[in-house]
């Protein structure tokens, strides 16, 4: 459901879990969700960290399993937004890239600041108040640094790596970033010289590049115009209104947000849940209405109202005219 906000998984991360010895099976089955998922690889915001708190529970160790997980996932198991970082001019380009295409697929933003002679890559999570597990955390901070070194063939460094969450066995994280690590920080960063951003990749392809970056534009494009919470919204909605009560706490918790976030944030957009199930039953009673093999019942029963005379009534606020006269209009119109 990319249109609709959902985390589409990519093969290789399925390919990464098989790699280090745990089947996708294994970590859906512990995640509580159905295998189907594997195949379809689209799943809510809720389920995607239910996968990582899987992955984390099987590890056991968290910090190997932040570190191995991006260093197995070979190259060619790269998604396209990814593989366009891969084969980016130089690390700051790679770097921007992952940035860039990361909007495409939430819930994780990065966040590039440059400034004096460090450059700073802060990871936070948008859209839920679900607890982000470490190995999450710690695998994106991993691969950020992992796909400087591949790209230039260089062993790069950080000069400083922060976690919100406090950790057993830190010297194995230090080894691999070379770097001291801060645990129980304000924020998740990893902070490079910015020197290094500079060295070119020897991944660089611009041949592969002048294909991918128009497609991945124009799909960014695409995600920017369909994506706001609203639009998302309106969608569950759409699919929920034979509910006799459409409950803001359900589309809530489907967005794995609680009701107070969601509830600023379309207050952000202009409009209140109450709005949007207004509109959706608006819309969705023309449509009904059009169709003459639905009687005046079965439409109520339809947008979820509990009898005919609430549904006429509301009709009535809509358009200003009954159901049946707005349907004998429409059949006019129609034949002319």
């Amino acid at each position: 459901m990319t249109l609709h906000s959902y985390i589409r998984i990519p093969d290789g991360l399925w390919a990464g879990f098989t790699q280090l010895g745990i089947s996708a099976q294994e970590v859906v089955r512990k995640a509580k969700m159905p295998l189907t998922v594997i195949t379809d690889s689209e799943v809510t915001t809720e389920q995607y960290i239910a996968i990582w708190r899987a992955f984390s529970d099987i590890m056991g160790d968290k910090e190997d399993g932040m570190l191995m997980l991006p260093q197995v996932i070979e190259t060619t198991q790269y998604p396209p937004p990814v593989l366009a970082a891969y084969h980016a001019r130089d690390y700051r380009d790679a770097l921007n890239r992952m940035a860039r295409y990361k909007k495409m697929c939430p819930p994780e933003n990065i966040r590039i600041v440059e400034e004096g002679r460090q450059c700073t890559i802060e990871i936070n999570w948008q859209n839920t108040d679900q607890p982000i597990p470490l190995v999450l955390i710690g695998t994106l901070l991993v691969f950020l640094l992992e796909l400087g070194r591949r790209g230039t063939g260089l062993p790069i460094k950080a000069t400083s790596v922060e976690f919100t969450h406090s950790m057993n066995h830190v010297q194995v994280l230090e080894n691999y970033f070379g770097c001291p690590i801060q645990v129980g920080a304000e924020r998740n960063r990893l902070i490079l010289d910015r020197r290094e951003l500079d060295h070119p990749f020897v991944s660089y392809n611009d041949e592969l590049l002048k294909i991918l970056t128009p497609v991945l534009d124009e799909t960014l494009k695409k995600h920017r115009r369909s994506n706001s919470l609203k639009e998302i919204v309106k969608w569950i909605l759409e699919r929920s209104l034979t509910k006799e009560k459409l409950d803001l706490q359900d589309v809530a918790g489907e967005l794995g947000m609680s009701e107070r976030t969601l509830q600023r944030r379309l207050t952000g957009e202009q409009t209140s849940f109450k709005e949007l199930v207004r509109d959706v039953r608006h819309k969705q009673a023309r449509e009904y209405l059009a169709d003459p093999s639905l009687d005046l019942k079965e439409v109520a029963f339809l947008l979820g109202y509990k009898d005919q005379s609430s549904f006429y009534r509301a009709f009535r606020f809509w358009e200003g005219n009954t159901p049946l006269k707005w349907r004998a209009e429409h059949k006019m119109k129609q034949l002319k």
